[in-house]
């Protein structure tokens, strides 16, 4: 089907994911040359949205930062000679566990990688988040390495020397806490174009409730990965590519990953370059409790994983836009749909397509007050950042929503905890029945 332009009058943020950072995100930049010169394709191309019904309230523009941040154009300040760089945070975890973390680079020689020339074999970096037996010793990780979180800054139009990135509460290869046992183990894809680290709020905070989280970087459909040595590959998807195509790649991904799991817990190290694993992995990896989550185009990124994958026992959709077969495929297995304030499956037809298919447990949550952009870590930086960029508190809350960014990540870790706790550990409490007076922002889309 043939898509038409969206309707003029209607102005909301686009791609914000995808984009390339808070300031990018703010003015709506990130645009591929097709969408930039109006033209609508025969197949959704991969914007992260691209909706089956263009006329409705939620759907992006092509051309869609609101006229008054296209005023505003926003340098960022740079701070007085001697002055400290800007230290960004993020809200610690609230499980009782402590948390560890390290990266692993995988290759999948079973197949070349569809962005860059020559038949190179595909390679992945990836990151495990963990509950750790002790975190004495051990250094946490940054947010991003630093030749990728230099990339990241400079596609704001910062530098290092006026921001630094926030330290996550992963302690790098602390020990895995085996008391536990065998740990559940949880996937994450990350929005078009955006990195592994978006996500990590979300990671480090079901780590330290006891799950092993594997947050996955897609490369050169990321804007930046940096791999060992410090190379950074960065985006080199062809403008127009077809959404249903990039999701076919990083299920691909996440097929292949599942798989180098299998490998860790028959205690053999999958990394290519041998790097070191912490103290009792093996022993924690349980292959029978898989699920997965995502944003955005992550998000659409998990219904087509599960399909290719029968191991994803669960999955849950942040606010992500479906493309291509796979929601129109009946799916057995437990999912949950949560959205931001202004979309959900009364106006967004690839999500009622998938419902439809949905035959195993089912679960339509609406956050109320929050932007499609309030399901990644930028939630919690943004604002932060706001002065340095000099946005306004109108602007932020355009692009970011009205709720409360601390409010808004505690229930994203509370209901997504609750569902996995649920299908994984088979937990059942009253969280997912129906709404709950402790979080009045939540409404169950029926």
């Amino acid at each position: 089907m043939k898509h038409r332009r969206p309707r003029p009058r209607r102005r909301v943020i686009a791609r914000a994911v995808g984009t390339a950072g808070t300031l990018a995100i703010a003015l709506g930049a990130g645009m591929t040359p097709a969408m930039a010169a109006g033209k609508t394709p025969n197949k959704p191309t991969a914007t992260g949205f691209s909706p089956d019904q263009d006329d409705t309230p939620w759907a992006p523009q092509h051309d869609a930062a609101p006229p008054q941040l296209k005023a505003a154009r926003p340098q960022a300040v740079t701070p007085p000679a001697g002055t400290s760089a800007l230290q960004l945070s993020l809200p610690a975890p609230t499980g009782r566990h402590g948390v560890g973390t390290f990266s692993l680079h995988l290759v999948d020689k079973s197949r070349t990688d569809p962005y860059v020339p020559g038949n190179k074999p595909r390679e992945l970096m990836v990151s495990f988040w963990y509950p750790a037996s002790s975190t004495r010793g051990h250094y946490q990780a940054p947010w991003m390495p630093s030749a990728s979180g230099a990339h990241f800054l400079a596609s704001q139009g910062l530098t290092p020397q006026q921001v630094t990135l926030p330290r996550t509460a992963g302690h790098v290869l602390a020990p895995v806490d085996t008391k536990l046992g065998k740990l559940p183990v949880l996937l994450y894809s990350s929005g078009l174009h955006s990195d592994r680290a978006r996500g990590t709020v979300l990671a480090e905070d079901l780590a330290s409730r006891g799950y092993l989280v594997v947050t996955v970087d897609h490369t050169h459909d990321a804007n930046e990965v940096q791999f060992p040595g410090g190379r950074v590959e960065v985006n080199t998807m062809p403008a127009g590519a077809h959404s249903s195509d990039t999701l076919d790649v990083r299920a691909a991904d996440i097929h292949f990953v599942i798989n180098q799991l299998g490998t860790i817990a028959k205690g053999s190290n999958p990394d290519v370059d041998h790097a070191r694993l912490p103290t009792g992995l093996s022993h924690a990896v349980d292959m029978s409790r898989i699920g997965m989550f995502g944003a955005s185009l992550g998000g659409a990124a998990v219904d087509t994983a599960m399909q290719l994958d029968h191991r994803i026992a669960a999955g849950v959709n942040l606010d992500g836009q479906f493309f291509g077969s796979a929601p129109r495929k009946d799916l057995d297995r437990p999912f949950m749909l949560f959205s931001s304030g202004t979309h959900n499956r009364n106006n967004d037809g690839s999500w009622r397509t998938l419902w439809s298919h949905l035959k195993g447990h089912r679960v339509d949550i609406q956050l109320h007050g929050a932007a499609h952009v309030s399901f990644v870590d930028d939630e919690a930086m943004a604002p932060q950042e706001a002065s340095l960029l000099r946005l306004t508190p109108a602007q932020l809350q355009q692009v970011y929503g009205t709720i409360d960014p601390n409010r808004a990540i505690e229930i994203q870790r509370v209901y997504l905890a609750a569902f996995f706790d649920k299908e994984l550990r088979h937990q059942h409490g009253t969280l997912l029945d129906g709404p709950d007076k402790k979080y009045p922002e939540i409404s169950f889309v029926r």
